[in-house]
């Protein structure tokens, strides 16, 4: 019997488009002789719709078509089963059940905890990093404090509220100015490089905190690496065992990998092998489209060196799944600094692991093995008790009276 795997993907989050990219790419890596592949998408309204259409790339062209003829659903535990049940209709029946849930979304309110805390709320197995890690892998300032605690090699940084730099901003800016300019600016929980700017200036810098605000309450200011090399690696497992994919370095004629550099590529149109039947716009392959070195041109002490501080950093957030970390290079001193964890990068990262004979498919089938293993990890722990401390409580303390609370 095959395993009823739901793939969630698109959301509200300014990375809509490359989950739905990248979720169409996983699905048509899957094995489809393991796995009974159900989409489920869910809309930048947050309603969520499954049907077979949805694996097709040219839906998305036109989203009349998906609510037209995709079915409208919720995902609940009914009966001992995860089902999909249609929101409208006369019976509502159920569409599908599910047996594990695989998130591939990216982004504000999918990737960031959002999404796990409502699986691990209904109780269903599903993929990739827990609430914890998803919010930590999220939010650059928890991120990055937990790393520095751990001693792991930072560029230097602080951090503010967006309110605290509207009533304060002199003193924010004094704090800013004591870091070493070139800065680049951030928000601290979005990703895919919206809203980053590099600042040669405080006039530069004041327009680039005005234009991040817009997308985050949290805005996080850097250092520029000089001569930068920038560097991936991706991380497969959970706490209990790790391994690294090869390295890449990543090229750009920016000073930072953009949206652009990501997702867009040339502006051309392609064809997507295994996509659609006709162009797109856009270089759509995901991250698997950006300009890059594989394996990156590392010296052996280099590359040992991001091996050993990626599986640490992935560990100290509690990742699980497939996570790509992020390194930054001074090319002239060989210095290496982490950036940040991706932790449901785009495309999967599967080009990583694709350079050390591991094929997309066999990618999938591990980061489903992982989130089994993390559920029955999960069960076994205890999470409540049979006790009730409600039961025998007199009617009149619920109603104001001047019962105490047992302690």
């Amino acid at each position: 019997m095959r395993i009823k795997v739901g793939v969630i993907f698109g959301g509200e989050s300014v990375e809509h488009e490359v989950s739905i990219i990248s979720a169409i790419q996983a699905m048509n890596k899957m094995d489809e002789e393991k796995y009974e592949i159900i989409p489920i998408y869910i809309t930048k309204e947050r309603e969520w719709y499954t049907g077979d259409m949805l694996r097709d790339i040219d839906v998305y062209q036109d989203l009349s078509l998906i609510k037209k003829y995709s079915k409208n659903v919720v995902l609940y535990y009914r009966d001992g089963s995860y089902v999909l049940q249609k929101k409208k209709g006369l019976f509502k029946p159920v569409v599908k059940e599910i047996d594990i849930a695989f998130p591939v979304v990216h982004g504000t309110n999918v990737e960031d905890g959002g999404l796990q805390g409502y699986l691990q709320t209904i109780g269903i197995p599903y993929v990739g990093p827990n609430v914890y890690a998803a919010v930590c892998g999220q939010d650059k300032t928890i991120m990055k404090s937990i790393w520095k605690e751990a001693n792991l090699p930072m560029t230097k940084y602080t951090w503010f509220y967006d309110s605290d730099y509207r009533q304060n901003e002199n003193e924010i800016l004094d704090r800013i100015n004591k870091l070493n300019y070139p800065l680049i600016v951030k928000p601290a929980t979005t990703g895919s490089s919206v809203g980053i700017c590099v600042c040669e200036t405080e006039e530069k810098l004041k327009e680039a905190i005005d234009d991040a605000m817009q997308y985050d309450t949290k805005i996080i200011v850097e250092e520029v690496v000089e001569n930068l090399k920038e560097v991936n690696i991706a991380v497969m497992g959970n706490y209990d065992n790790q391994k690294v994919s090869e390295i890449e370095e990543v090229l750009s004629s920016n000073k930072f990998l953009t949206y652009q550099d990501k997702y867009i590529g040339d502006g051309k149109k392609s064809k997507i092998k295994g996509f659609a039947k006709v162009p797109v716009k856009g270089n759509s392959k995901g991250m698997a489209s950006t300009n890059r070195k594989l394996p990156a041109d590392l010296d052996k002490k280099t590359k040992e060196a991001i091996e050993e501080i990626a599986i640490k950093a992935f560990k100290l957030l509690g990742s699980s799944g497939n996570s790509r970390i992020d390194f930054l290079i001074d090319g002239k001193t060989n210095k290496v600094f982490i950036n940040e964890i991706n932790s449901i990068p785009g495309s999967l990262s599967f080009y990583l692991w694709d350079a050390k004979d591991i094929n997309f498919t066999q990618v999938l089938e591990d980061m489903i093995n992982i989130g089994i293993k993390d559920y029955k990890k999960r069960i076994s722990k205890t999470h409540s008790f049979e006790t009730n401390i409600l039961k025998g409580f007199a009617n009149n303390r619920l109603k104001g009276g001047k019962g105490k609370l047992y302690k």
